[in-house]
């Protein structure tokens, strides 16, 4: 009989119940107990002929899980234990040796390292593929020059190709999160019980290398209540996905009648239930909305995690849930941002005629005069005026004959006039990490060495 003199109520089951949520643990668990069975024998906890059986059934649990076929009953409170349940059904008494030396705090605590270290990896391949694809659409779109904004208003004028490759450097970083995150799923919580360590003599660098981990964890306490890099995972995901907002906003604006700068791939888009001419960037939008999702799913685990007593409470239980979602709301929107970049077609026309607003050529012309020997806050002061004039008499400043602009400033010479030709005012901008030609080649060369 048990410490409990009565059975648990049915609205306790239902709230403390895991199974729905950390089933997909189960390769991370059965590959973790095989590496604690294999250990064990070797240490002579147990023996060599039950730790065969054990392994014989857990490698049976794993066909009836690939297949379909477990047979979870409703007792199962979450997936460690419906798979030693269901061990022990297979292996007969040697079945219930395999939680020998472990708890089911470090048992949790290293299947979803494990699972988190893999996630990372996953997620830097998919960011892999979409820096690869935005790296592509700026070498084939090099020289299309469109506005770049600023408060959404226009502002000076940028290749295409250098708008395209600023998100391969937000991605980068984004990149470097992640590889981060699978730096911190390197030690070993197994074999660390409950809280204080085990009554055995386990070997546990057996079992960190048979897992891939580089080590094991220097303090029990803090193996067990350990959510650290669950956090950074979902810290660097909540970035991430900010930033594929960002794509997505943009997305969205371009392809609308007002923009005209891109059409967005049919397959990445849809239609109106009302209105048949409609085309719709729904997956734009989308990556607009699931960034707060993954924002509020790092929120609420730092919520629970906050000023929780050593070592393990119930309240961690809850980790799955915002990693699971924030793990496949990545893939999802990696992905969908990919399909839009690569599919998408680029209206140059339209995105050269908008780039050919003469208006924002004015801070070349303040800099010409900069150069001149005019103080800026003068230079600015000067263009602001001829902005001001031009626009009432609904004119652009490439209309200005030389005389006209010496009579804003005798600073304003032959030269003025070729920097309003619209080429100048791209290729001027030749700084490192500018918008000219021979840089935006230089960060292609880097891009493609980013991808080795």
């Amino acid at each position: 009989m048990n410490r409990f003199g009565e059975p648990p109520d049915p609205d306790f089951d239902a709230i403390n119940r895991s199974l729905d949520v950390d089933s997909r643990l189960w390769p991370f668990d059965v590959a973790q107990s095989r590496a604690h069975v294999s250990m064990l024998a070797a240490q002579g906890i147990i023996s060599a002929e039950d730790a065969g059986l054990i392994t014989d059934a857990l490698t049976a649990v794993e066909g009836e899980l690939e297949a379909g076929l477990f047979p979870f009953e409703a007792s199962d409170e979450d997936i460690h234990m419906a798979i030693e349940r269901r061990v022990s059904e297979i292996a007969g008494e040697a079945g219930g040796r395999i939680h020998t030396a472990r708890s089911r705090n470090d048992q949790v605590a290293t299947d979803l390292a494990l699972f988190t270290r893999q996630a990372a990896a996953d997620t830097i391949i998919e960011i892999e593929r979409l820096i690869a694809a935005l790296t592509d659409a700026a070498e084939a779109h090099l020289d299309w020059p469109l506005p770049g904004y600023t408060h959404l208003q226009r502002a000076q004028p940028v290749y295409l190709s250098h708008h395209l490759l600023a998100y391969v450097w937000m991605l980068q970083r984004d990149r470097q999160r992640f590889e981060f995150v699978a730096s911190q799923c390197t030690l070993l919580p197994l074999g660390s019980g409950a809280l204080a360590g085990v009554n055995f003599n386990t070997d546990r660098r057996r079992v960190a290398d048979e897992l891939g981990f580089e080590g094991v964890s220097p303090n029990s306490l803090d193996a067990v209540s350990n959510r650290d890099f669950v956090v950074d995972y979902l810290s660097a995901a909540a970035l991430c996905a900010t930033h594929l907002s960002r794509l997505g906003g943009e997305l969205v604006l371009w392809s609308s009648q007002e923009f005209g700068f891109v059409e967005l791939p049919d397959r990445w888009t849809s239609g109106s239930s009302r209105m048949p001419q409609k085309k719709n960037p729904d997956a734009g939008e989308l990556l607009r909305a699931k960034a707060p999702r993954v924002v509020g799913d790092l929120s609420s685990f730092l919520g629970v995690l906050h000023g929780l007593p050593l070592a393990y409470n119930k309240d961690m239980q809850e980790d799955k849930e915002y990693l699971f979602d924030a793990v496949d709301t990545m893939q999802l929107t990696l992905a969908a941002a990919r399909g839009m970049i690569e599919g998408a077609s680029f209206e140059r026309e339209r995105m050269a005629a908008a780039a050919a607003d003469g208006m924002i050529a004015a801070t070349d012309l303040a800099d010409l005069l900069v150069r001149r020997g005019v103080p800026f806050r003068q230079s600015h002061e000067i263009v602001g005026q001829m902005v001001r004039e031009t626009l009432a008499a609904d004119r652009q400043l490439s209309s200005l004959s030389l005389e006209q602009l010496q009579s804003y400033s005798p600073e304003l010479d032959d030269e003025a006039i070729a920097l309003l030709a619209q080429d100048g005012w791209l290729e001027s901008k030749a700084s490192e990490g500018g918008t000219a030609l021979a840089r935006v080649r230089e960060q292609l060369a880097a891009a493609r060495e980013l991808l080795g």
